[in-house]
């Protein structure tokens, strides 16, 4: 186990190459859970994620004969970018395998840095196995992205950091996913401060550490269904394991929902964009008990490509009750589709699509069916324009999913 002053040395190792990501107060997460919140935006570090931190303090550390011999590593996303910078920083060579169908802008992205990139096997495992063959073959170090010492003592930095500069915050949140950012900084903040509360954030869909505490220790889970691919580990680190027993206070977890309204939230109110896996820390704000204290939510990485923020964009404003499609069967006679409009011109309801289906109810010779989606300011907005609806005489039915809306309700 690691020693604060491991985790100083670690900094200033650090110091020549990483940005000291400031912290931001949140007011709209501050109302949104009751306690006064930060927001850690790792988002913003060199490569896009925390991930540099952990390889370039593992790499550092190596001898001159390791960086000679050049470093390997497997990954398809921020610990590659982490690795290939480091190393072309350090003077050494890297190879990264990378599963065959990571996407070509995350490929590019390792190439970009310096690193020669293998493509090998569909899944992160198979990529796993071949550098591991290649480590052997050719001599390589291995750099693994969280359970490692050296790569743990990186990451912990990040709690030096929050802690130098809001001495008194009471709780972090921290995301999970192989567990090696928790460990590092759950180690480091209890060290600085004892009384502070470290609270890890994982996926419902992929609750590895959740599960080894229950069980004693790592054990496989029977699969992982979530839309955080960065934190979709099956089984977590042996050596973060223990780590995370020793200095977290406690886990929770969150839906997919509830990462959409927080990728929503941060973008409208912060113009933050995050990854999926990196803002797990804020959407679990409200999953913790504690209120009127001061949290820091570190954000972990914000690597991710424009069609998914769209997709996130759009979720979450259903999340949120900020779009609204519902259907409504009318009398198929001239003037319906006007009094509708009427209605929801005269609730401030922006139109963003309509269709207009005569043939959809055959079983009612004299009813179409009209589905519209509107813009609105949230569920209050919602409930007016249904019981303006209702009003007029025409029934309507919600067709935003039941998990959607049971996620607004809550």
């Amino acid at each position: 186990m690691h020693k604060l002053y491991d985790f100083m040395e670690a900094r200033e190792r650090l110091s020549t190459v990483t940005v000291k990501t400031k912290l931001i107060h949140s007011t709209v997460f501050s109302n949104e859970c009751g306690n006064d919140v930060y927001i850690k935006p790792e988002n913003l570090q060199r490569t896009g994620s925390f991930k540099l931190r952990g390889a370039y303090n593992k790499i550092a550390k190596l001898t001159k004969e390791e960086k000679e011999r050049g470093v390997i590593a497997s990954s398809a996303g921020n610990h590659a970018q982490g690795v290939a910078l480091a190393a072309q920083r350090l003077g050494t060579q890297a190879v990264i395998v990378m599963p065959r169908h990571t996407p070509l802008i995350k490929v590019d992205a390792t190439k970009q840095y310096g690193a020669d990139v293998v493509l090998a096997g569909d899944i992160y495992d198979e990529a796993y196995a071949k550098a591991k063959e290649l480590q052997e073959a050719n001599g390589y170090v291995f750099v693994h992205p969280f359970d490692d010492p050296d790569v743990i003592e990186g990451q912990g930095t990040i709690a030096l950091e929050v802690l130098e500069e809001l001495p008194d915050a009471d709780v972090l949140l921290v995301p999970i996913g192989g567990g090696g950012l928790i460990a590092g900084v759950a180690a480091a903040a209890k060290m600085k401060n004892p009384q502070i509360k470290v609270i890890g954030v994982e996926p419902e869909g992929a609750a590895s550490a959740k599960a080894a505490l229950a069980q004693g220790g790592p054990v496989d889970l029977d699969g992982v269904s979530t839309i955080a691919d960065g934190a979709a580990v099956k089984k977590i680190g042996g050596l973060t394991y223990e780590y995370i027993k020793q200095y977290v206070d406690e886990i929770v977890t969150v839906s997919d929902y509830e990462l959409m309204e927080a990728f929503l939230l941060l973008a409208e109110k912060h113009k933050i964009v995050g990854e999926n896996a990196g803002i797990l820390s804020v959407a679990g704000l409200k999953k913790i008990k504690e209120k009127g204290k001061k949290v820091v939510s570190i954000l972990s990485g914000g690597n991710i490509d424009v069609l998914t923020i769209a997709s996130m964009i759009t979720k979450g404003l259903i999340v949120r009750g900020r779009i609204f499609t519902f259907s409504v069967n009318l009398p198929d006679k001239p003037g319906q589709l006007v009094a509708v409009s009427e209605i929801l011109a005269n609730e401030n309801a922006n139109v963003v699509k309509l269709e207009h289906n005569q043939f959809k109810n055959l079983d009612r010779f004299h009813e179409v069916e009209l589905q519209v989606t509107v813009e609105t300011n949230g569920e209050d907005h919602i409930a007016k324009i249904t019981k303006a609806m209702k009003d007029a005489g025409y029934d309507i039915h919600r067709i935003n999913s039941h998990e959607v809306h049971d996620v607004v309700e809550r």
